[in-house]
C-alpha cells in the first residue's frame, strides 16, 4: 500500500466504538456484558473489513476498555478517544441505558447510536431516549435502528443496520480526516471568479482547516533555484515523454509554437507538478537538499491554482500539473490523488475534497458548459439520439483546465463496467489505458500566450455518477447541490460534432441527470438552468446519500438534490425541524446550530 509520492498524512483518526450499558448490578448488568460486548466488536469488525484510508489501510477502531454503564465510564471512554485520537463515535447497545449518563458529550466529532431492535431487552428505547437528549442537548446525532425485530441472541447485523453504518463511518472520517489540515491558495483570484476569492470563514468555522496563501513568483523562484528532487524530475521527464503522447496543434500557423518551444514547456511543466505538490505536503528530500523549510510543505489536503492570467500570460498554464497531480497514478506508479482546483476555485476544491474522502477515488473538475437538447443536437449533427441514459438531453461538462485522468473510465469493476476507483484497486494494464486514452495538445495561444499543455479525453459512457457544487451565499453561507445521474458516451460523429463547437483540447463528459419530472430535475435543461456556479465537479457512483449525510454534519444545507428520500440519512434532530418539507427543514436545522466548529464552546 505504500507509495513512493510524499503524502499529507502521517497518521489517521480512528473510529470509537462505545458499548453502553444498564448499570444496575445484581443481575441486570451482569447479564449483558457479553451481549454488549460483542455488539461493539461487531461494528469494529465490519468497519475495519469494509473501509480504508486515502492509503488503502483499513480502518482502525478504538472500543471502550470497559461497558459505559454510567458517566465515570463515558469519562474514562472519552479520556481513551483523547489519547487514540478517535475522530468519530459510535454508540452500541442492545438494552436499556441511562442516556444522559452515558452519551457521547464531544461536540466536535460526528456521532451516531444504533440501538438493537431486539424485544427481549429495550434497545429501541434507550435509542430514542438518547436520541431525545442529544436534541435537547444540541449534540445532534445520527440514529441507527434495524427495520426488522430480531432474537436477543441473534449477532447477525442486518444489512440496512450495515448500510448506515458504513456510511455515516465514511462521512464521519471525512470530516476527521479534513480537521486540522490546510487548503493552499496558490495564487489569488482567477478572472475574476467568485470561487477563486477564498473565504477563510468557510474553510476554518465548516471544515476545521485553515488556508495557506502563497504568491505564484514561488514557484518561479524554485524553478530558476532547481528546488525540486533531480532525481524525480528525471524520472518524471522520462515517463512524461514515454506516456503522455501529444496530439494536434490546433493553433493557427501564426500562433503555433515552435518544436523547441513545447519541448522547453514539456520540462516546466513536469518542474511545476513537482513544485505543487511539495508545497501542498513537503518532501524530505529537499531537507536532504538543505531546503528544511521547503520540505515541511503547508499540510495542504487540498489547494488550487491560480494560473489565469497573472501567470499563464508569461508562463506554461498549470493543466498538466492539476491532471496529473488529481490523478490517482503517476510516474511513482498508483497513489491517492492530490486535490488541486483549477483557477484556484476552492469551492470547487472542497467538493473535490469531500468527494475523495467520502469514495478514495479521484475527481473530475469541470465546468458545467452546455445543455444539449436532443433537438439541438439533430439539428447541429443530424443524428437523433436514441440511449437509455438520456431523457430530454444532456449536459456537456468540460474544463478549460484538466481533469483527473482517472475519468477517462479505462478503469473498470468487478462487471468490467467503466469506473473510477482507488488508487490500490487500479493495475498497470488499467494506467496504460487510461494515459492511452489522452492526448496532451499545444494549448491555444490566444488562451495561454505562455503556452503549456492541455489535456484530452472523452470519459466512458455508462458509469453511475453524481455531479456537485458548493456554494456561499452572502447572508445563508455555504449550500451544496447534487445530480446524480450517469456518463453518456455519444457516437463518434456526434461527439465530434458538439466537441469541435469549443476547445477541443479539453476533457469532455457528457452527463444525463436522473429526472424526477419535478423542480430543478424537471428536465436537464432545469439542472443547468437552476446550477450556481460555471463549476462542477463529478464523482464516480450515485454518492449524492453520501455528500447529504457529510453535509449535515458540517451544518451546510443541500438545496437540490434527487436523491430517493429513503436514501437519505441526516441526525434525528433533523426531524424536529420538519417532517413534511425536508428541505426547508435541512435549511432550518443547519442554520440553528451553526458550522460545526463556529458554535461557542
Amino acid at each position: 500500500m505504500k507509495s513512493a509520492s510524499p503524502s499529507v498524512f502521517t497518521s489517521f483518526p480512528k473510529v470509537g466504538i462505545r458499548p453502553t450499558i444498564d448499570g444496575r448490578y445484581g443481575g441486570v448488568r451482569e447479564s449483558l456484558e457479553g451481549r454488549t460486548m460483542d455488539m461493539a466488536k461487531a461494528a469494529a469488525a465490519l468497519i475495519s473489513a469494509e473501509l480504508r484510508y486515502p492509503d488503502g489501510s483499513p480502518v482502525e477502531c478504538v472500543i471502550a476498555d470497559t461497558c459505559i454503564g454510567g458517566v465515570s465510564e463515558a469519562s474514562a471512554c472519552a479520556d481513551k478517544f483523547r489519547r487514540e485520537n478517535v475522530g468519530l463515535s459510535l454508540t452500541v447497545t442492545p438494552c436499556w441505558c441511562y442516556g444522559s449518563e452515558t452519551m457521547d458529550m464531544d461536540p466536535l466529532i460526528p456521532k451516531a447510536v444504533w440501538g438493537f431492535n431486539g424485544t427481549e431487552r429495550p434497545g429501541a428505547v434507550y435509542l430514542a431516549a438518547v436520541l431525545a437528549g442529544h436534541t435537547q442537548k444540541g449534540l445532534p446525532a445520527f440514529g441507527i435502528y434495524g427495520r426488522d425485530v430480531q432474537a436477543a441472541t441473534d449477532t447477525e447485523i442486518p444489512e440496512d443496520v450495515r448500510e448506515k453504518i458504513l456510511n455515516f463511518t465514511r462521512c464521519g472520517l471525512t470530516v476527521a480526516l479534513m480537521r486540522g489540515k490546510a487548503y493552499l491558495s496558490m495564487g489569488g483570484t482567477s478572472m475574476g471568479i467568485a470561487g477563486s476569492m477564498i473565504d477563510y470563514a468557510l474553510w476554518e468555522k465548516y471544515l476545521g482547516m485553515r488556508v495557506e496563501d502563497i504568491d505564484m513568483t514561488e514557484f518561479v523562484g524554485r524553478m530558476n533555484k532547481n528546488q525540486f528532487d533531480p532525481a524525480e524530475y528525471e524520472t518524471a521527464l522520462a515517463w512524461v515523454k514515454k506516456h503522455c503522447k501529444e496530439g494536434d496543434d490546433y493553433n493557427s500557423p501564426a500562433t503555433t509554437r515552435s518544436r523547441e518551444q513545447l519541448d522547453a514547456e514539456w520540462e516546466t511543466n513536469v518542474k511545476m507538478a513537482l513544485i505543487a505538490r511539495d508545497l501542498m505536503v513537503g518532501n524530505p528530500k529537499l531537507a536532504e537538499m538543505g531546503l528544511h523549510e521547503q520540505a515541511r510543505g503547508h499540510l495542504a489536503i487540498a489547494a488550487g491554482f491560480q494560473g489565469q492570467r497573472q501567470w499563464t500570460d508569461h508562463f506554461p498554464n498549470g493543466d498538466f500539473l492539476e491532471a496529473i497531480l488529481n490523478s490517482s497514478f503517476d510516474w511513482n506508479g498508483p497513489r491517492a490523488p492530490y486535490i488541486v482546483a483549477t483557477e484556484n476555485d476552492a469551492l470547487n476544491g472542497a467538493g473535490m475534497l469531500f468527494g475523495w474522502l467520502m469514495t478514495n477515488t479521484a475527481q473530475i473538475f469541470a465546468d458545467l458548459r452546455t445543455y444539449w437538447s436532443i433537438e439541438a443536437i439533430e439539428k447541429a449533427t443530424g443524428t437523433t439520439l436514441d440511449h437509455d441514459y438520456i431523457a430530454d438531453g444532456i449536459l456537456h461538462l468540460i474544463n478549460s483546465g484538466p481533469a483527473a485522468l482517472d475519468g477517462t473510465g479505462e478503469c473498470t469493476d468487478a462487471n468490467g463496467d467503466p469506473a473510477m476507483k482507488a488508487h490500490w484497486e487500479i493495475t498497470a494494464e488499467e494506467m496504460k489505458k487510461c494515459l492511452e486514452a489522452t492526448t496532451w495538445h499545444p494549448s491555444i495561444t490566444e488562451y495561454f500566450p505562455g503556452g503549456g499543455m492541455s489535456t484530452r479525453y472523452k470519459t466512458k459512457g455508462g458509469m453511475p455518477a453524481t455531479m456537485i457544487r458548493l456554494n456561499l451565499v452572502d447572508g445563508l453561507g455555504p449550500a451544496l447541490q447534487i445530480a446524480e445521474g450517469y456518463t453518456v458516451e455519444l457516437p463518434e460523429n456526434v461527439h465530434n460534432a458538439l466537441d469541435q463547437r469549443t476547445n477541443p483540447t479539453w476533457p469532455t463528459t457528457w452527463f444525463s441527470p436522473i429526472l424526477t419530472g419535478e423542480g430543478a430535475f424537471a428536465s436537464a435543461y432545469d439542472v443547468m438552468n437552476n446550477w450556481g456556479a460555471n463549476h462542477c465537479v463529478m464523482t464516480a457512483g450515485h454518492v449524492g446519500h453520501l455528500y447529504i449525510t457529510l453535509a449535515s454534519m458540517l451544518r451546510i444545507p443541500v438545496y437540490m438534490h434527487n436523491v430517493e428520500d429513503e436514501r437519505v440519512f441526516r441526525p434525528s434532530a433533523w426531524r424536529a425541524f420538519g417532517t413534511a418539507d425536508l428541505e426547508g427543514a435541512d435549511f432550518r436545522a443547519c442554520q440553528t446550530y451553526g458550522p460545526l466548529y463556529g458554535r461557542k464552546a
